[in-house]
């Protein structure tokens, strides 16, 4: 019978996350490199850096997660092993790729995690990278099977409703409506200012280059917006800005209304005539003000048993304790992170409010909420530092930071229990619960 292991984060890295633009590509600091080029100047700053100061070496690594939403192009990294050829790894070292669309840094590090419990890894890194401009979502190298809103095709699937399943905008749209009326425009807008106005003040802080595990963002070489022959590093998250509500208000509507007669609790919602009457216009909620931006950039996080920690004197950031996944409606994949955050609890047997601090994946503003109603989560314990709205979300690599930079608070505030969580597009939710051994 296999005895569990111990599994602790013992450090956790990435780059800063450029604000993407893919009909601009000179106008993100990163657009002049590849994804994997990313991923492998963040793994070489880090080994020769951070890592070296705690005596871990790419010849310690057994096993690389690399998770990315867009693994096609460019982004094809031949099963994990092109950004560690890049990096110069070792041979012997083992890689995977997974795509679990937003949620795929965090299934990477929950199987390594797995690994290590279990006996078959001693030290392994779990990584992530997406480059939204050089790989859009929208691009000529990934094909979607639309044979399933093609009702003359045998493969016609009506229940699950692609035309808004492959629309991220919509699904966000559509929980909206869904939870009307508990939430209104405002309610979303209100906490798009919030994230942006914390990550700035943390930015002015130097919170995301100092301090705790000294800082998570690694400087690398990038160049100025709209002039790639002016290099210069990166060292601070792009898309963040000073924000007020009044200025949020005004942003341009992205999503369309649904119109629903029903919310998601059989209550009346009146259809159009009592949407316009609710929101004053015939037009969508989701603004960019309220949801994530496009982003490139990568991030790292070391795992390793804590017998082999403790034999080469290396003190955790956090262990990771439970873990959950989710499957829901395609068609509003936001509330993905309930369940999944239900089964990580369950599964330690643990209450919601016994977590002291959560970074729950803004990938749009109604999602947070929408978890923080559900699981009945004070806001004073959400996105403390900032959150994705301002920070960035490059898809496949954000759950790495979430975890990281939740390990981060906890040591910071002093809390012992966190969730790291995100939606997933395609209808899913992911979830991770560590500890602060310390607390």
């Amino acid at each position: 019978m296999v005895e569990l292991n111990e599994c602790w984060i013992v450090d956790y890295a990435r780059t800063a996350f450029s604000r993407s633009r893919p009909k601009s590509p000179e106008r993100d600091v990163f657009g002049d490199k590849r994804p994997d080029e990313l991923l492998a100047l963040l793994l070489m700053k880090y080994f020769d850096g951070k890592l070296a100061d705690k005596g871990i070496t790419k010849e310690d690594i057994q096993e690389v997660s690399i998770g990315s939403a867009m693994g096609v192009y460019e982004a094809w990294t031949y099963g994990g092993r092109i950004p560690l050829f890049l990096a110069e790894f070792p041979m012997k070292t083992s890689a995977f790729f997974v795509d679990k669309q937003c949620g795929s840094a965090g299934a990477g590090l929950a199987q390594v995690a797995l690994e290590i419990m279990t006996g078959y890894t001693d030290v392994g890194l779990a990584t992530g990278v997406e480059h939204m401009t050089r790989i859009p979502m929208q691009n000529d190298w990934v094909n979607a099977n639309l044979n399933m809103i093609n009702k003359k095709s045998e493969w016609y699937r009506p229940q699950y409703d692609m035309l808004t399943t492959i629309n991220m905008l919509q699904t966000a749209q559509k929980l909206y409506e869904q939870e009307t009326p508990h939430f209104t425009k405002e309610d979303l807008d209100k906490f798009g200012v919030r994230s942006h106005n914390l990550t700035i003040q943390s930015q002015e802080e130097g919170w995301f280059t100092s301090g705790i595990n000294g800082g998570e963002i690694i400087p690398i070489e990038g160049h100025a917006e709209g002039n790639v022959e002016e290099k210069m590093m990166i060292d601070k998250d792009m898309a963040a800005r000073k924000s007020s509500l009044e200025k949020v208000a005004t942003l341009p509507r992205l999503s369309k209304p649904f119109y629903l007669e029903k919310n998601a609790y059989g209550e009346d919602i009146g259809g159009k005539e009592g949407y316009k009457e609710r929101e004053g216009t015939t037009k969508g909620v989701i603004t960019p003000g309220n949801a994530s931006p496009l982003n490139a950039g990568a991030t790292a996080a070391v795992l390793m048993s804590a017998k082999t920690a403790e034999k080469k004197g290396i003190e955790p950031l956090a262990k990771v304790i439970s873990m959950g996944w989710a499957g829901v409606d395609p068609s509003v994949m936001g509330r993905g992170p309930v369940p999944a955050s239900k089964m990580a609890l369950e599964k330690v047997g643990m209450t919601a409010d016994e977590i002291d601090y959560w970074e729950i994946n803004e990938a749009f503003c109604i999602v947070a909420l929408n978890c923080m109603r559900q699981l009945d989560i004070p806001e004073e314990k959400v996105n403390v530092m900032g959150g994705s709205t301002a920070i960035g979300h490059p898809l496949g690599s954000t759950m790495v930071r979430l975890t990281g930079t939740l390990a981060r608070i906890l040591k910071h505030k002093g809390g012992k229990y966190g969730i790291a969580n995100a939606c997933i597009g395609g209808g899913q939710g992911i979830a991770i619960l560590i500890e602060n051994p310390d607390a």
